[in-house]
């Protein structure tokens, strides 16, 4: 099992900044990647961003540009700086961990998937 907790969110104004943090307890395995997701009220959970361990990064359309993730393996965090934040970015803000089954370098489709307990953001207009 991963644990993960969430920090940073808060209220904020429209084009103001945030930074989100993420700490992983568990550290047996390699996580894979790491990344966050958002779900607003009445709405589905979205990806907003994600790392992998060699560096790649995925961004919502709708973020880019505006947020920016990052990762420290060795302090088992992920990191998202949010600048120019919109009232639409109002959600709860998850926290993922993935852990990738096989061996290194050999591609798999077998993973599990940890969620951290959410955070706050709520952008004022």
């Amino acid at each position: 099992q991963v644990q993960l907790v969430e920090s940073g969110g808060g209220l904020v104004q429209a084009g103001g900044s945030l930074g989100l943090s993420c700490a992983a307890s568990e550290t047996r395995f390699i996580i894979n990647a790491m990344g966050w997701y958002r779900q607003a009220s009445g709405n589905e959970r979205e990806l907003v961003a994600t790392i992998t361990t060699d560096g790649t990064t995925t961004y919502a359309d709708s973020v880019k540009g505006r947020f920016t993730i990052s990762r420290d393996n060795s302090e088992r965090t992920v990191y998202l700086q949010m600048n120019n934040l919109k009232s639409e970015d109002t959600a709860v803000y998850y926290c993922n961990a993935r852990i990738v089954w096989g061996l290194v370098g050999v591609p798999s489709d077998k993973y599990t998937d940890y969620w951290g307990q959410g955070t706050q953001v709520t952008v004022s207009s």
